[in-house]
């Protein structure tokens, strides 16, 4: 009887314990558009870079040991294969070794990541190859093949860590198709994220503790409700109750914030915007219930990793990768007889964006070239022309496509870009450009102007004037071809463009020339097989030497006040 009553005695010690409460600690860390950005070195411009996941490394490092490896969850959340010449080179030139992304990613034992729409970009021959040597989950729930109606990648995946099970479901933007063409991502369609993440909530709560969103797609506007936004992550986070944390990307927009879903409950909303310089973290406790953990506190913070040491047992592991891109990228290409700058594009005519116009007509033989500056502050100084010189000429691996337009298609797609780009002026004290309030307060150049400059189209090929003082839809007047022939509205004309903007991309054809976007395809009448960067190089190595010049085909009036305007607005895109 005595041992009876003290075996009992402590099997209701035993339970006791097991009734108590224990509490958890996880550390949740986030990457998102890393843009190649892999070792801490600026293949671009030659120098020591910023960011990296060399310097990720060194922060996930110091967590590891500080809190327990088995306490910390790393995930990446995509547009990770473009930027960088350490992405191209992988992509295209040596396709032969292991990808370099991937082997960063294994080194650094990522749990789970998200395809971006710059991936999706490289085409199916890159980013299936890629996916086939990350040795960890890749996620897309609303990424569906066509041909079975089922997701393409894992729709989620459940991360264990200390007897938590962690739910992480990856979504893309669903607005791909409206940028790239069809042929990069055959046999897969986007789905709306807001029904994608009603449909596998219950499932997941069921199997989880803990449910995080990992959405390569912007914050998004809190009033959002369009099937199909491309920003949505606030969206979701609001209109699908069961997330404990949603990791954002895409927009290049920094957020930490929490918002309130329809059931009442917060959600921390997470954002490292770009280039490796940060990290979202969310730290979670967690209080075991029974059976079941209960998240009791979620705290976020933007880890910032530019300021510390890349990790040297990292950059030793990819030195040999990093030499052959480098090789790669000082290989000399050609010669320029003058600097070309991308910041006069911006109040007119510019030997920068009108080279780019020049070769897209030689390459094309179309009559109208359409193209915008992809940054503020690119330089190709005078003298030789490398490789890396090609990824400030032009950012992005688009397309180049020539289109059937209209006169008058030409000339709405003209006002459509030129009331983004230009403000109507009342004075000549006004700025030319459209800026948003308080320009001067915004620290961060790029974010100054109200719409993005790569929508900044102006066109080769004609001659236009753009009147600053009158409002949008009645700024640009064409007077004739550039040779001196008549341009007729009713005429149509062979224009070569980007594939991003052939496919929708910016709205210039679609609310601007009127097309509807299911007919975009049917307007293109030629297209590369590569990027449009590979035939810019090649056109310079057969040139050999160029002499770029402004074009001075198109001209803002009255020319004195945009001539005045431009010396103010200058200052605030430095």
């Amino acid at each position: 009887m005595k041992r009876l009553l003290i075996f009992c005695a402590a099997l209701l010690s035993v339970v006791s314990l097991w009734a108590q409460p224990r509490t958890v600690r996880l550390t949740l860390l986030e990457t998102s558009d890393v843009h190649g950005n892999y070792l801490p070195y600026d293949f671009i411009g030659g120098h020591a870079g910023v960011g990296s996941l060399a310097r990720v490394a060194t922060l996930v490092d110091s967590l590891r040991a500080e809190r327990g490896e088995g306490s910390v969850v790393l995930l990446d959340n995509g547009d990770i294969l473009q930027g960088q010449p350490t992405a191209y080179y992988y992509n295209y030139i040596d396709t032969r070794s292991p990808h370099l992304c991937a082997e960063a990613l294994n080194y650094l034992r990522y749990d789970a990541a998200t395809l971006g729409n710059h991936d999706v970009e490289t085409g199916h021959a890159v980013y299936d190859r890629w996916i086939g040597q990350c040795r960890f989950p890749m996620l897309g729930a609303n990424i569906i093949a066509t041909a079975t109606g089922k997701p393409y990648l894992k729709p989620y995946t459940i991360v264990e860590r200390q007897g938590v099970k962690i739910a992480v479901l990856g979504m893309l933007t669903p607005g791909v198709p409206q940028w790239l063409p069809e042929n990069l991502w055959s046999g897969l369609r986007f789905d709306d994220m807001v029904s994608i993440a009603r449909q596998y909530m219950p499932e997941m709560r069921r199997k989880a503790d803990v449910v995080v969103g990992l959405f390569h797609s912007g914050v998004g506007r809190d009033d959002e409700r369009t099937a199909g936004a491309e920003n949505a992550s606030v969206a979701v986070a609001r209109q699908v109750p069961g997330f404990d944390v949603v990791f954002c990307g895409h927009d290049h927009r920094r957020a930490l914030r929490k918002v309130v879903n329809v059931k009442g409950d917060s959600v921390l909303i997470a954002n490292p915007a770009n280039n490796a310089e940060a990290v979202a973290q969310a730290d979670l406790t967690l209080t075991r219930e029974g059976n079941r953990w209960r998240v009791t506190d979620v705290k976020g913070r933007i880890a910032e990793v530019d300021g510390l040491r890349p990790s040297q047992a990292f950059c030793d592991r990819f030195r040999a990768q990093g030499d052959s891109v480098r090789a790669f990228t000082n290989r000399v290409i050609g010669e320029s007889e003058d600097t070309m700058s991308v910041l006069p594009a911006f109040f007119g005519p510019s030997a920068f964006i009108d080279f780019i116009h020049q070769m897209q007509l030689s390459i094309s033989g179309a009559d109208i070239s359409f193209s915008a500056p992809l940054s503020n502050d690119a330089v190709i100084p005078a003298g030789e022309i490398r490789v890396r010189d090609m990824f400030n000429l032009y950012k992005y691996e688009n397309l180049l496509y020539v289109m059937d337009l209209t006169g008058q298609e030409v000339k709405d797609y003209l006002e459509y870009s030129y009331a983004l780009w230009t403000a109507q002026m009342k004075s000549p004290a006004d700025h030319l450009l459209r800026f948003r309030p308080n320009p001067e307060r915004i620290p961060t150049v790029w974010q100054r102007l109200e719409k993005p400059s790569f929508n900044f189209d102006s066109a080769a090929g004609i001659r236009y004037t753009v009147d600053v003082t009158k409002p949008a839809g009645q700024k640009v007047t064409i007077s004739s071809m550039a040779d001196g022939r008549p341009f007729s509205l009713t005429a149509h004309y062979r224009c070569a463009l980007s594939s991003y903007r052939g496919n929708g991309g910016g709205g210039l054809l679609t609310e601007g020339a009127g097309i509807p976007h299911d007919e975009l395809t049917k307007r293109i009448v030629w297209s590369t097989d590569k990027d449009l960067r590979y035939y810019l190089m090649m056109g310079i190595e057969q040139l050999g030497t160029i002499s770029p010049a402004p074009l001075n085909q198109w001209r803002f009036v009255p020319e004195e006040w945009a001539r005045e305007a431009a010396k103010r607005d200058v200052m605030l895109l430095k």
